[in-house]
């Protein structure tokens, strides 16, 4: 990875956009890469813009690499405003945004985002359970503890990459 790179991506670390669950989401997607090990849930919320049904805010939760932080915390800000359709039809290399193009070791990082935001905006989406319990169980929870109910994980395909 280039020293240009790594700056913008110490840069989003230092300060991450969006990190969190959110109460009263509309819809939750959760991805997670069986080869490095990495696990994203993402929390969308709509809200009505002129008679559209818009993004309003987007949070995640990571088990996963300081890349993949990044082009989520960009990616929850970039997805702000627009339609689901809007947001799906986003490149992965476009919600990398001001990380610019990512090297092909680090394109999975992209993809795990990429693949939350078609799981929980996807033509199967799950809506998020209506009421949240005063005390919400956290990502380490919902993947440690048997859980009833809807949570739907997708493994994306394998991929060689190095790390």
């Amino acid at each position: 990875m280039n020293d240009d790179l790594q700056k913008r991506i110490a840069e989003a670390m230092r300060n991450p956009q969006n990190v969190g669950e959110l109460a009263d989401a509309d819809a939750i997607g959760t991805v997670g890469n069986s080869d490095c090990g990495e696990m994203l849930r993402m929390w969308v919320k709509f809200k009505d813009l002129n008679g559209k049904k818009v993004i309003d805010r987007a949070t995640f939760q990571s088990f996963g690499c300081e890349t993949a932080i990044a082009v989520a915390s960009l990616a929850t800000e970039l997805i702000r405003g627009k339609t689901a359709e809007e947001a799906l039809s986003l490149k992965t290399e476009e919600l990398a945004g001001e990380l610019g193009p990512l090297p092909p070791m680090k394109i999975h990082c992209a993809q795990l985002v990429e693949g939350a935001l078609r799981s929980a905006l996807g033509p199967e989406q799950k809506p998020a359970p209506s009421s949240t319990p005063p005390s919400s169980p956290t990502l380490l929870d919902s993947f440690t503890r048997p859980k009833q109910g809807g949570v739907k994980i997708t493994f994306l395909p394998r991929q060689n990459h190095p790390e």
